[in-house]
């Protein structure tokens, strides 16, 4: 076995693999950039060397560097993670030719379908189901609507060497091609340096269905049953689970045979997905290969046992699988949600800054499985079974796994994601319920962060139904994100907590001595104001009396506390505080509740008092994000529409175009082409 391996990624796949290493007794070596110095990777390898500056080209992508620093320290192989350098065919070649072993597949076969226009023509060829489309060179704009035309609209266009969401445009008419095609090209040059375009048919009502992969360099390799990726949100995953709700055992066993044969016909060994589009009819369609490790590899491990990077490191060292593929067995289910820097009030904004508070829940002891990485209780020397599924479990049914700790800095220069939360349970009702009730334990501040967006799709009908498209997000959430709905019983309990927690807080100032008027009478009867709406609450004991019903709280609360463990009429229910200017802010079960909390006479009084009217910003654009102003669309003195594109700001590598909401005149241009813009810059005036 290596005695060394250097980790070439960050964040949290960079710690993943660190501690399956340190499992094994393999020492790690970590890289960094001058952002990440102080990174939890950094201090959790045994070694670390500086790459160069933030930019990923000047760092993470240098793959000479790279090679230096595994020859300074002497580092056996590279684990590349994913993203970066990890599809690169040039770099497992570079580690090739200086005798270090990449954790990865081979070159030529990460060349093969790291190509999504041959990577097609390989998968026609192998007997592979594939979407109709156009996989040739795609000359202008011009030539794309004709093409686009031919196959029918919907059509997806494309970045041939695109990932990870970035590159891809869906076009329902010849104006989305023309307005989408050269924007996809410019995606697919900065973030792949490739500007080469395909054109393939949008399957309607579609779900995302992909299939893990785990083969070995003498010729053996098994499928580890698939994962539902249909939960999207501009073509980036937000919530992925194992098994899929839809997938039957037939159609698992037709769509893993077909992804077998494709990792076949180009020599494939180690951990790879091959991904499928699947119709309402379960026919099903080759998308791409993922020559790497995903993302959501976690929910795979939970229902098989296996630790996938132990398996890909044992592969990359010549060792043989130890099972078949009638070995294989998934048992339980398992859902992962991407938490996000982002702000799903405000159109999903990417946000950058430091991690003022940062608490993830802590994972929970109950005998299922683990994957070998994130925060298990007893990591050290203990892991999942390295022999097939049927021998055993885990320990853990909430995994958070993770790359940052509190201080840490969201930059612009890397992914926006913070973590990844991870739960299994007997069944997937079981799993999704774990979710939510770990998304209530989540302590974030200082940033934007998608936390309540991810609880409010967990407690979605139409997702605990299974009921899922990859349009499931823009169809549920035409208007945008506003929060979860409240049921009247959760209005009760958030009332009665925040009775609880005034009376507390009244108790303590009434213990201070030196008052003018002598000790002040605590009063445990308030007038709570949230969503428009007063309720009367009452707080005798360990009964709250919540406009008139009787509720049974045990809730412990010493003032200062962030985080309320509470059990209301013998149900759990966890929420986060904050201090607000006139009450309380509650945050549980997907939405923040400002409760505004009054003494009764007081409550009278507040309702004579003029309510402030903010103040009218609509004859601005403002920058919605912060991001480079790309391009600037109009003048001053020019006329313009509703909908009419303005400008384009890049933020995160993705260009986003600013339309106008309503009709008018450009009166003042406020910003440039190429500035920096912050959040709510105004970029120009309207009359």
């Amino acid at each position: 076995m290596f005695s060394k391996i250097l980790i070439a990624n960050r964040g949290e796949i960079a710690c993943r693999v660190i501690r399956t290493a340190r499992m094994m007794g393999i020492k790690t070596v970590a890289v960094y950039s001058d952002a990440d110095a102080r990174a939890p990777h950094v201090e959790l390898a045994d070694e670390k060397v500086r790459l160069g500056p933030p930019p990923a080209a000047q760092s993470y992508l240098l793959a000479e560097a790279i090679l230096l620093a595994c020859k300074e320290t002497g580092a056996e192989a590279v684990h590349p993670g994913y993203g970066f350098l990890s599809e690169r065919e040039s770099f497992a070649q570079l580690l090739a030719d200086n005798h270090i072993a990449f954790i990865g597949p081979p070159a030529k076969a990460i060349a093969a379908m790291g190509d999504k226009i041959q990577s097609k023509k390989l998968a026609q060829a192998a007997g592979v189901s594939v979407v109709p489309g156009f996989i040739g060179e795609i000359r202008d704009t011009d030539h794309a609507v004709e093409i686009a035309g031919g196959i029918g609209y919907p059509v997806m266009i494309k970045a041939s060497a695109g990932g990870g969401g970035k590159g891809m445009r869906l076009a329902w008419s010849e104006r989305d091609v023309r307005e989408g095609f050269e924007a996809t090209k410019r995606e697919g040059l900065a973030s792949f340096g490739d500007d080469r375009i395909f054109i393939e048919k949008f399957v309607e009502s579609p779900r995302h269905i992909e299939i893990q992969l785990l083969g070995d360099q003498h010729g053996n390799i098994v499928y580890l049953g698939e994962r539902e990726c249909s939960v999207q949100r501009r073509h980036q995953k937000v919530v992925e689970e194992a098994p899929s709700p839809f997938v039957t055992p037939e159609m698992r066993k037709a769509m893993g045979e077909q992804a077998v044969k494709l990792a076949a016909a180009v020599g494939y060994y180690s951990a790879g997905t091959v991904e499928f589009i699947a119709g309402a009819d379960r026919s099903f369609y080759f998308l791409e290969m993922n020559t790497r490790l995903q993302v959501e590899h976690p929910v795979t491990e939970y229902v098989t046992g296996l630790d996938l990077v132990e398996q890909m490191i044992r592969v990359a060292n010549g060792e043989k699988l130890t099972f078949g593929q009638k070995d294989v067995q998934l048992k339980g289910w398992a859902v992962e949600s991407r938490v996000y820097a982002e702000d799903p009030y405000r159109g999903f904004l990417p946000s950058t800054g430091r991690l003022v508070r940062y608490r993830p829940p802590i994972s929970s002891t109950l005998p299922f499985t683990g994957g070998g990485g994130g925060r298990l209780p007893n990591q050290e020397g203990a892991g999942p079974p390295q022999t097939p599924p049927a021998n055993g479990r885990g320990l853990s049914s909430v995994r958070v796994d993770d790359g940052v700790v509190e201080g840490s800095d969201i930059s612009m220069f890397y992914d926006p994601m913070i973590a990844k939360l991870v739960t299994y349970g007997d069944t997937r009702e079981q799993a999704i319920d774990t979710q939510i009730a770990a998304l209530d334990r989540f302590e974030i501040d200082g940033i934007g962060h998608n936390i309540d967006f991810l609880s409010a799709l967990m407690q979605h009908p139409r997702f605990r139904a299974g009921e899922l498209t990859t349009g499931f997000i823009a169809e549920e959430y035409p208007e945008g994100f506003h929060g979860a709905p409240v049921p009247d019983e959760l209005t009760a309990k958030l009332s009665a907590v925040a009775g609880i927690v005034a009376c507390a807080e009244a108790e303590r100032a009434a213990s201070i001595d030196g008052r003018l008027n002598g000790r002040v009478p605590t009063n445990c009867e308030w007038v709570v104001s949230m969503d428009g709406a007063e309720h009367r609450v009452t707080v005798e004991d360990e009964t709250v009396v919540v406009d008139g019903k009787a509720l049974v709280v045990d809730a412990p609360y010493l003032p200062g506390q962030r985080l309320i463990e509470a059990e209301i009429d013998g149900e759990p229910l966890s929420m986060r505080l904050s201090r607000t200017r006139a009450g309380w802010r509650l945050t549980t079960r997907g939405r923040s509740h400002d409760l505004r909390l009054l003494a009764p006479h007081v409550a009278d009084l507040a309702h004579h008092m003029i309510e402030k009217v903010p103040p009218d910003l609509s004859r601005f654009l403002l920058c919605p994000m912060p991001g480079l102003l790309t391009a600037l669309h109009v003048k001053q003195g020019d006329k313009v529409e509703a909908g009419q594109p303005l400008a384009v700001v890049e933020a995160m590598k993705m260009e986003n175009i600013l339309r106008a909401e309503k009709s008018g005149t450009v009166a003042k241009i406020d910003a440039t082409p190429g500035d920096s813009l912050a959040v709510d810059a105004v970029i120009l005036e309207f009359e």
